[in-house]
Order: C-alpha cells, then structure tokens, then sequence
C-alpha cells in the first residue's frame, strides 16, 4: 500500500552528510525534519532551508541522546544514514567504524523500539560492499562478504553487514518496521569524502594528476543521487518496502575506472594527466548490482545516465572552484 510522505516527524541520521543532506533537501518542505549529525566529516551547507529543519549535534554512540530526541520529537520516520565511511578513514580508524556502524546501528534500532508506538518506518543503511570484491549482477539473496579476517578493506563492510542483520532481528522479534538499502557508487553534486568520482572531478578541474590504483580495469556501476534519493523516496511511501532490503544503483551506468577518468577529463576539458600507482590495499574488481527487486516492487529505474550525471557533478564543483 502507498503511503503519503507528508506532516511527518522525520529523523535522518548522518543527515549533514552527502547522501542525508541531499535527502533532507527532497523532505523538508512537506515534514518535520531533524537532523542528527556529529559534523565528524566535511558538511553540506543548510543555510537556504535551515528554518525548516531541526539540528541536533549528536553522537550515533550516545543511546540516551538519541532515544530523547526520537521521543520528545514524536518521530514517525528514522533514516538512518550515520556511519564511518571511506577506505582511508576505515584504515585508520577501524575500532572506531565497528562501534559506529555497528553499534550506533543497534542503538537506533533499540530507541526506535522503545518509542513503537510513533514509529512508522525505519530506514537503515548498508552498502554495496557486502558483496566483496566481485559482484556481478548481484541480487539481494546473493552471498555476503567472507574475507579475510583483519583485512582492512572489508572492515567497513563487515560492521555495515552486522547492521543489516540486526535490522532483521528487530524486524522479525519486535515487528520493528525496518527497510535496508544498499547504495551502489551514488555520486553527484555535494558528494564529500574521497571516493574515486570526486577526487577524479576535482583533479580535473585543476589540471592536477589523476591517479588510478591498479590498472584500471575495475568496473563499477554508478548511481547518480537523484536517482538514489527518488528510490529511497519509493522506499518511504511505500508499505511493500517494510521488511525488505534493496540494491539500489545503476546497472546500465558502468565503466571501468579508467574510462570514468577519461570520461571526466574530456567531459572537464581538463589537462590532467592519468598516472598508475600500485594498489595498497584490496580492491573490488566488479561491482555492478541486479536492481530488479527495486524495479519490480517500487517501481524504481534509473533515469540519469553517466554521461549527464558526471557533466552535472563537473559543473556544480566548478561552481565551487570559481
């Protein structure tokens, strides 16, 4: 059954981040938004809507802070998009990514339960990275990651998977409504942090080096954030969506990371050279998602293809270099 996405009490989590912080633009003029965010990472900028929406400066790790704001604000909806991210800042920070993802996930799950009686839906954040180093037209009952124990790579992905299944536990103890997304390389304008998107876009931008760990020849499928944020709005208006988790991503839009630099740096008419470092850690060599589940039970498809979705990205961070 659909359902309205309007006059609610919204909570997002992380939600000064990249991802929260572009879904909070596409919620706030209907419903009562409040942002919990640590400010831990680089933020989006709020300043055109701040009148309509709540800031709390908030932990992901302080239970009682954040079971207060979920009660005393009536909350409806939770997105929970907090979490420890980025392969430089897992490295060198892992104890810190277990408890955050892991940890600040059975925390939001644990307030959401003791104020049952307002929740409506609770979203829950994984990640593609679940599925390990290759993955090719993965589907949402596909085998999860078994790497190495102490692989710093997969330590994010394990803390991520942990949420995802105490998303299932409360869903099935408590009859908690949870939905978990698994986002697939999303990008666009205000994109933070050093995923290989906006580090090429600003390298380019710049004329500075483009550097690509490995050879290259990884293949990734990307998703362009309004595309990400339309699916999630599906997954908030929709009944069918409880209990369920979705890919979520692009697999039309896939290139290999050489080609996305190429691409970026004609589409920037940039000067940069592409150089080749050895890789320094493990990698994923494919990772394009079968998104069937989301266009059989949403109604989702992706709409921007790469092309566009990178010449919109290459013009907002000019904008930001002018």
């Amino acid at each position: 059954m659909k359902r309205i996405l309007k006059d609610k009490n919204i909570l997002v989590t992380g939600g000064a981040g990249f991802i929260g912080g572009s879904l909070v633009r596409k919620l706030q003029s209907d419903n009562n938004v409040v942002v919990y965010d640590n400010l831990f990472h680089e933020r989006l900028d709020f300043s055109e809507i701040k009148n309509s929406i709540k800031f709390v400066k908030g932990d992901i790790l302080d239970y009682d802070l954040l079971e207060s704001v979920i009660r005393e604000n009536k909350i409806n909806v939770v997105v929970h998009a907090a979490a420890i991210a980025g392969i430089d800042t897992v490295t060198k920070n892992p104890v810190n990514t277990m408890e955050v993802n892991a940890i600040g996930t059975f925390n939001v799950l644990r307030a959401c339960t003791a104020n049952m009686e307002n929740i409506e839906q609770v979203l829950e954040f994984s990640t593609s990275e679940v599925f390990g180093p290759t993955a090719y037209k993965t589907t949402e009952k596909d085998k999860t990651v078994t790497c190495a124990t102490g692989d710093a790579r997969w330590i994010y992905a394990v803390s991520k998977l942990a949420g995802e299944h105490m998303s299932s536990c409360y869903h099935k103890q408590y009859n908690l409504p949870v939905t978990t997304v698994r986002p697939f390389n999303v990008y666009g304008p205000g994109q933070v942090g050093d995923s290989a998107m906006r580090t090429f876009v600003l390298n380019a931008l710049s004329d500075k080096d483009i550097t690509i760990h490995g050879d290259g020849s990884q293949i990734r499928a990307w998703c362009y954030i309004d595309d990400f944020i339309d699916c999630i709005m599906k997954c908030l208006s929709d009944d069918s969506a409880i209990g369920e988790c979705f890919n979520i991503g692009d697999s039309k839009s896939v290139v290999t990371i050489f080609h996305l630099a190429k691409m970026i740096k004609r589409l920037a008419k940039s000067n940069s050279e592409i150089k080749f470092v050895s890789a320094n850690q493990a990698d994923v060599s494919l990772r394009i998602p079968s998104v069937e589940k989301a266009k059989n039970v949403l109604g989702f498809e992706a709409a921007v293809g790469i092309e566009e979705g990178i010449e919109k990205t290459i013009e907002y961070f000019r904008g930001k270099n002018d």
